[in-house]
């Protein structure tokens, strides 16, 4: 199983979110990885916050990949969501965002964290990968798009 593959279930994909903002965005975010991984809501949301405030995690083109590091987090653990519509995420582009890969690593992981950051970073690069994640119809197809090596 590819390295997303191993920390991105079905259940952490949620697609068309109603959301109005990055704030927003977190928070679901921390409540679908409380509900799924058993991480504490507001830790998920601490650190992600946290680490949006040291420079945006907007990528450009549509994509952002929050990220953090947490004591609560034994291992890796990722979640995709794909809002309704785009939200502001200060990406280098100026343009907003409806792709969102969150991915939060033990305080310790170093090798992995940056691993997993290149093999997102490589797929959200290609056009063809982002078109087919915003016409994508099910979780399903979303993991497959995104495991794919």
């Amino acid at each position: 199983m590819s390295l997303i593959g191993q920390i991105l279930p079905v259940s952490h994909i949620m697609l068309d979110l109603e959301v109005s903002s990055k704030k927003r965005v977190f928070e679901q975010a921390g409540l679908l990885l409380e509900n799924e991984a058993g991480l504490a809501r507001a830790d998920v949301f601490e650190c992600l916050f946290a680490r949006e405030k040291l420079g945006t995690t907007g990528l450009g083109q549509g994509v952002a990949i929050p990220h953090g590091r947490h004591a609560s987090v034994k291992k890796a653990v990722g979640a995709f969501i794909r809002t309704k519509e785009p939200v502001a995420f200060d990406a280098p582009d100026g343009k907003p965002v409806s792709l969102i890969f969150v991915l939060l690593v033990p305080e310790n992981a170093t090798g992995e964290h940056l691993e997993v950051l290149s093999k997102l970073a490589g797929k959200f690069s290609q056009k063809a990968v982002r078109e087919a994640l915003a016409a994508a119809a099910t979780p399903e197809e979303v993991q497959r798009l995104l495991t794919e090596e």
